[in-house]
């Protein structure tokens, strides 16, 4: 029996995720021939075809998402076993703060990354759609660590990733164009409700707010229903959802990592994790992707 190369499953799992060789040649900062390469010789010791490539991409086979079922649970495995020795003397506990957009999306595979990698750390996570809370709880001492969004080009944290904010609905809805514009949001305090009125109240168009929640799946629920728009980072709205291009412009944000200067090594290293982080990629500043 022959045995399967760690690095070559951590090459097909981003694949398998992303589906496009070349994000995932970006992902892994390798060029797209060596992931092919490599896709290759693992083809070769499955002794079965794990992909058809075409031109938008590539699809899994049945054995490669039957693979792809088994390879993350190595993966996981053999990365809490190498944590365990490598960094037995990382531990305390880490407290982070972030909204639930990213808890839910682009944080996921960083935070098991960083679980998996330094097992003795203990993580403890708050969401909240507030950055100014989750920054007030960071100044007070009771966060460690907290990424929010902030107005683009102001001052203060890491900024890791610029994005503009988009009004979206349902695709082939007509909820725009309301004579009141009905609009489902956060609560206050949410930086995103705080713009999209201000732009509206600029332009003098006339809204309501007709459906309130503190979570981005209940807001996305109720777009997705017809309740009435939202507003969401470009890089975080999802295919079923329209942008809406014929209301006020809105405001640039940025996604900022801030770091309590008493960090102990365990939240410094989540910090790393997190910043080298291709998901986050300071030159794609103002990029749609």
């Amino acid at each position: 029996m022959r045995d399967l190369p760690i690095n070559l499953l951590r090459t097909f799992m981003v694949v398998a995720e992303t589906l496009n060789l070349t994000e995932a040649a970006k992902q892994l900062h390798k060029a797209p021939s060596t992931i092919s390469m490599q896709l290759n010789r693992l083809e070769d010791l499955i002794a079965n075809p794990l992909m058809e490539r075409g031109q938008h991409g590539v699809r899994l086979t049945a054995v490669g998402e039957q693979l792809k079922a088994h390879a993350q649970q190595l993966l996981n495995l053999h990365d809490q076993i190498m944590g365990s020795f490598q960094n037995m003397d990382i531990s305390g506990v880490v407290r982070l703060g972030t909204h639930d957009q990213y808890a839910s999306r682009t944080l996921a595979p960083l935070l098991q990354d960083f679980i998996l990698s330094y097992p003795e750390a203990e993580l403890e996570a708050v969401c909240d759609y507030r950055p100014d809370y989750l920054l007030d709880l960071l100044d007070k001492g009771k966060l460690d660590i907290a990424l929010v969004e902030m107005l683009a080009d102001t001052e203060g944290g890491v900024r890791l990733r610029r994005d503009e904010l988009v009004w979206i609905g349902p695709k082939n809805h007509f909820v725009h164009t309301q004579s009141v514009l009905p609009l489902v949001v956060f609560a206050e305090g949410c930086k995103h409700r705080q713009f999209a009125c201000e732009a509206l109240d600029n332009a003098k168009i006339p809204y309501r707010i007709a459906f309130t929640s503190q979570s981005r799946s209940g807001v996305l629920a109720a777009v997705r229903a017809g309740v009435g728009i939202g507003i969401v980072p470009y890089h975080t709205l999802e295919e079923d959802l329209a942008i809406y291009q014929d209301l006020p412009s809105l405001p640039d944000m940025e996604v900022t990592l801030f770091t309590s200067p008493k960090a102990n090594e365990a939240t410094r290293r989540l910090e790393k994790i997190i910043v080298e982080n291709s998901i986050f990629n300071p030159l794609m500043i103002g990029a749609r992707y």
